[in-house]
């Protein structure tokens, strides 16, 4: 890897050479801009004003514009020999635990490659101390023209360093959070619970960029003249006014696409039953399995019987004889008990 600058980690009296190389790399698909009639290419010149000319890159530096507009010539000369000690020296001032650094103020990461064997002794010392004392290094240190705040960690055999915002470039959460006073119930807690244990953890080396491979799938299209693959119909659902049933349907959806059974909880299935139309049915069910003090063939014995209860007994006599050669004898006997007790009367 390509190192992008070049100094020394300063660890109290010892003197690390290193060098700064990119830890990380983007692979975004990125675009040039053309002219949609003839899909030429729109490019930037650099012209200098004053001659009316393009210049090459060699010819250009940095200059600061002063207040009235005239140009300060600025050379790497001159920021090499800035009256500060981070010029070329990332400064380590202080040693803390990880879990003090807000990750608000998380920037670019680096990795320091010790420079030459020399550096190879102290470079293991700094290492094994940081991973002994579970602690990263606070350091400062300069690049691209400005001191910045950077954090020393251990990531395998090597040292990291990642670039740290400072604290006054992190804005206060000032009108973010709603307004309103909103009271959580438990159960809507737990439903979260119930949620988050579900989806559970996840290996970040199993997650990919779907849109760039989208991306790649239209352009390979295109090249090849044929018709791009069309974006799939988004999930058409309902609006879901009710929070509760939103984080019981997440609950179900999450067990089933990881093919786990379903959940045990009271308040889970609890919810799932109005939202299925044999609400009813169910409900019979369970009571029939429920021992009472009425069997289903009593309660239909009384329904039959309940209007024809003025009418003689020969009537309820017929109707008890229709009743016992269609059900089960189960309903003979109630019956003859009703006839019975009829006659007595």
């Amino acid at each position: 890897m390509r190192s992008i600058w070049n100094g020394a980690i300063s660890f109290g009296l010892v003197s690390i050479p290193i060098k700064l190389v990119n830890a990380t790399e983007s692979h975004s698909i990125s675009f040039r801009q053309v002219h949609t009639e003839d899909n030429g290419r729109i490019r930037y010149r650099k012209v200098c004003e004053l001659e009316e000319r393009e210049v090459t890159q060699a010819e250009i530096g940095k200059a600061y514009e002063d207040a009235d507009g005239t140009m300060i010539p600025i050379t790497d000369e001159d920021l090499s020999h800035l009256p500060i000690p981070t010029a070329r020296t990332i400064e380590i001032v202080a040693f803390v635990p990880a879990d003090r650094i807000d990750p608000l103020q998380m920037d670019a990461a680096y990795y320091l490659a010790a420079s030459g064997a020399p550096a190879a002794k102290p470079y293991t010392l700094l290492r094994e101390a940081l991973k002994r004392s579970n602690k990263v290094a606070i350091a400062k240190y300069a690049l691209r023209g400005r001191e910045r705040l950077g954090m020393l960690r251990v990531v395998g055999d090597a040292i990291a360093m990642h670039g740290l915002l400072w604290p006054d470039e992190v804005r206060a959460p000032e009108g973010v959070a709603p307004d309103a006073h909103v009271t959580v119930r438990d159960k809507e807690l737990d439903l979260a619970d119930a949620l988050m244990d579900t989806l559970g953890e996840v290996d970040l080396k199993d997650l990919h960029d779907e849109y760039r491979e989208a991306l790649e799938e239209v352009i390979a299209a295109k090249a090849a003249g044929e018709v791009p693959p069309e974006a799939p119909e988004p999930a058409t659902g309902g609006k879901v006014l009710d929070l509760m049933a939103a984080l019981e349907k997440s609950v179900r959806e999450a067990r089933e696409s990881r093919g786990a059974e379903p959940a045990e909880h009271a308040e889970v299935t609890t919810l799932t039953a109005p939202k299925q139309t044999g609400g009813k049915k169910s409900t019979s069910t369970t009571a029939k399995k429920t021992p009472a003090k009425k069997t289903p063939a009593t309660r239909k014995s009384t329904s039959r019987t309940a209007q024809p209860a003025k009418k003689t007994a020969t009537a309820k006599s017929t109707q008890r004889s229709t009743a016992s050669s269609a059900k089960t004898p189960a309903k003979k006997t109630p019956a003859k008990k009703t006839a019975s007790r009829k006659r007595s009367a």
